[in-house]
């Protein structure tokens, strides 16, 4: 039975490898490839949500979707940590913390999360470094007290002294946790050195925690939270005239009072030192990176075409590439960019032993001098234009995202057109356009490059690649 289930084995494969004539079979047709095929104009058009400005200039976006008894509600806020006073970083998060443990309204901390339980609703509050975010999920059945208690949270948060303090606690304890997490201390270090002399570089210490009272917190809430400042996405089960009801009978007598914050732009640093810092890891870190362009700027696509093809853009990327795949140097690199309101962020990184931290930040710089030296094939350009057009319907899998996407859009001052656009216009991009952003923003004399890690045990010294400035 084996030796017949052999030979009929042997008899597969060789047939299988029988060229057309001797088999009588047709040979398969020559499909043209899929790049050289042409294509009409491109054409993307999500749901649009209905936008709606209340008297007290809160605006309202409102997306129907009844797949499910399901409601979801978003907010975001211009209230983040670039408007913390000195002396007190670390405000803005707590107070996004505190929001949402401290209790609302007249319930305490600890009744508002049994009665979220009970309803099997969540609430989340975040500030980050420039704006906060917010979310409500819930069944439709108990949208009424679920909402009340979203309201009370935003409007009327009760921040109680014990939550306060707990969450004082927690992020104290998590400051001191950052020093065993090399990467995460790198990543922390390089916002700092990159936004050196901006409010955007100071960062939460234990002691401006520690410095942090109740009535920082009340008062930091007071002043950013207010209808003109906020904007709210509700999407789910229900009709316009429900969410503009709901809405209105929780948010529609809240005074509008309050002055927008204004901050300055980050800039490329100029003509920077090497930042170093010193950690004994077996690993070492090594980020480069400067400020680039922001999302109102025509730039902003052929850079984020440029970050695709130099890091972002996974397997294919030059950084993973050269560092990884070719050499075997680090175990995590590639690039990331962000395009923000009026600026954007880039950096270049690498995770590398010790022992090869010089090779990988000669490699990465030589990496970032070939773009500007126009060594960019159009083959690239075209494989990272198609990868970001084709991945970003994942941006709007959800009648929620495609509602967020709007708040967010308008919130950073820019057209909604911009949403619909954005396939066309990286589509456009051209290689010339790509080596004029790498020639732009790529300059090694406005970058900021960052190492942590155990320059004693470095194959090259840092002095080597330039001036060293030491921080701890």
């Amino acid at each position: 039975m084996k030796r017949s289930l052999a030979l009929s084995l042997v008899f597969v494969l060789f047939s299988a490898g029988a060229c057309p004539a001797e088999t009588g079979v047709s040979p398969a047709p020559a499909w043209p490839d899929p790049d050289r095929i042409p294509h009409g104009e491109m054409r993307f058009s999500p749901p649009k949500p209905e936008r709606v400005v209340l008297e007290n200039g809160l605006t309202v976006y409102y997306l129907e979707d009844r797949e499910l008894p399901l409601v979801q509600v978003s907010f975001i806020v211009g209230a983040g940590a670039v408007f913390e006073p000195d002396g007190k970083a670390g405000l803005a998060e707590l107070t996004g913390d505190a929001m949402r443990t401290g209790g609302a309204g007249k319930l305490a901390g600890d009744l508002v999360d049994e009665q979220l339980e009970y309803l099997a609703a969540s609430i989340s509050v975040a500030i980050g470094m420039e704006y906060g975010t917010g979310s409500l999920s819930v069944l439709k059945k108990d949208l009424g007290r679920a909402f009340a208690i979203f309201a009370d949270i935003l409007r009327r948060p009760a921040f109680e002294e014990a939550k306060i303090e707990q969450v004082k606690n927690l992020k104290i304890e998590e400051l001191r946790r950052v020093f065993d997490k090399p990467q995460r201390l790198a990543f922390r270090e390089y916002r700092r050195a990159l936004y050196a002399g901006n409010p955007r570089g100071r960062l939460p210490e234990i002691k401006t925690i520690e410095a942090i009272g109740r009535e920082d917190v009340a008062g930091f809430h007071r002043a950013h939270f207010f209808p003109r400042n906020l904007r709210i996405a509700v999407t789910g089960d229900l009709s316009k005239q429900e969410t503009l009801e709901l809405v209105g009978a929780h948010f529609g007598d809240w005074e509008d009072e309050g002055d927008f914050g204004s901050v300055p732009l980050p800039r490329a640093q100029e003509q920077s030192p090497i930042v170093y810092y010193e950690k004994k890891a077996p690993q070492s870190t090594v980020i480069i990176g400067t400020i680039g362009p922001g999302k109102e700027n025509p730039d902003f696509y052929p850079f984020t075409v440029l970050d695709h093809i130099l890091g972002s853009g996974g397997f294919r990327s030059r950084i993973f590439q050269e560092v990884r795949s070719n050499r075997g140097l680090a175990y995590s690199a590639g690039s990331f960019y962000e395009g923000r309101q009026g600026y954007g962020t880039f950096g270049a990184y690498a995770m590398t032993k010790t022992e090869s931290t010089g090779q990988v930040l000669s490699l990465m710089q030589g990496i970032l001098k070939d773009v500007r030296e126009a060594r960019v094939p159009a083959q690239d350009v075209h494989l990272a234009k198609r990868s970001l057009v084709n991945s970003y319907i994942f941006s709007f899998t959800s009648s929620h995202m495609i509602a967020f996407q709007h708040m967010a859009l308008e919130f950073q001052g820019l057209p909604v057109k911009f949403l619909t656009e954005y396939p066309a216009k990286i589509d456009a991009v051209t290689r010339e356009d790509v080596l004029k952003a790498a020639e732009k923003y790529l300059d090694p004399e406005r970058r900021t490059v960052f190492v942590l890690g155990d320059e004693g045990k470095f194959d090259e010294p840092l002095k080597s690649f330039g001036t060293v400035k030491r921080v701890k």
